[in-house]
């Protein structure tokens, strides 16, 4: 018997029941989904999915999990509009559709034998965590990791507890732009921490999330570094809609983000980054 044609619809959401909710920090949330029926949603480090708030509308949100452990399926959402603010009020229980896995990933497997040098800004923490956690599952395939994360402040860092964890089997450099009270650590822009940081640049892949003004300046940095433009990876999720290719709104040049990114290599984002926001 044919598969129901709503199945094969991309455009239809299917329902996900939220199993917990957790307060990263003031503005952000991760949810871990569990679907409602059928099987879960798989996806390689770097893709995203498009998570609707019923009655709200819906937003593209990376996926935060292992993507070896797809149940349940984990999102880290930060508010900042009507839709991300539904679903950041979400609670155990409470239902919202998910459709996706959506655009390319890290392709993390390009990385095999070599040091894997992670930075993120703010919210990039998010999608780049996958590639973390792939990282240290797995250290037979995988040189060092150095993983070099900034926050506006320590009151927004992600995944706190975990970064101290990562920090005994990785290297972990944290910043922040600004700091008051007990904050003892670095103060100060991301791409700083890049100069110092121990990795060989002839030896290894990067991946770079945050936002756009960061990625430009820490990849470049990191390119100056010595690091081939073709092994620094960044992460481009501007203006995405519909995640198919089909509204344009995420155009940029020849490309669509939603299709043929989020990530791309810096050999070829790098002139698409010099377009600032549309």
């Amino acid at each position: 018997m044919a598969e129901p044609a709503e199945r094969l619809d991309p455009m239809l959401p299917t329902p996900h029941r939220v199993r917990w909710a957790r307060r990263e920090s003031d503005e952000t949330v991760t949810l871990a989904l569990d679907a409602v029926e059928g099987e879960p949603i798989a996806s390689t480090p770097g893709q995203f999915n498009m998570l609707y708030a019923f009655g709200v509308g819906e937003v593209p949100i990376s996926v935060s999990g292992d993507p070896a452990e797809p149940t349940p399926l984990i999102h880290t959402i930060r508010d900042v509009g009507a839709v991300s603010g539904a679903l950041c009020r979400a609670a155990e229980g409470d239902v919202i559709g998910v459709r996706g896995a959506y655009g390319t990933g890290w392709a993390l497997d390009d990385a095999e034998g070599l040091d894997v040098v992670v930075v993120a800004g703010g919210l990039g923490l998010a999608p780049l965590r996958p590639v973390v956690l792939r990282v240290l599952a797995e250290p037979d395939r995988f040189g060092r990791l150095f993983l070099i994360v900034g926050s506006r402040s320590p009151e927004l860092l992600l995944f706190r507890i975990e970064l101290e964890e990562w920090a005994s089997p990785a290297s972990v450099a944290v910043t922040v732009d600004q700091a008051a009270g007990e904050w003892r650590g670095h103060v100060g822009v991301v791409t700083e921490l890049i100069p110092d940081a121990a990795f060989d640049p002839a030896r290894s892949m990067a991946f770079v999330c945050g936002p756009e003004v960061m990625m430009r300046f820490a990849a470049r940095a990191l390119a100056d570094r010595g690091v081939p433009r073709e092994r620094i990876r960044v992460s481009m999720e501007r203006n995405m809609k519909c995640a198919v290719g089909h509204c344009g709104h995420c155009q940029l040049g020849p490309a669509f983000v939603c299709r043929d990114g989020p990530v791309f290599p810096y050999d070829r984002a790098e002139r698409m980054m010099a377009v600032r926001e549309l």
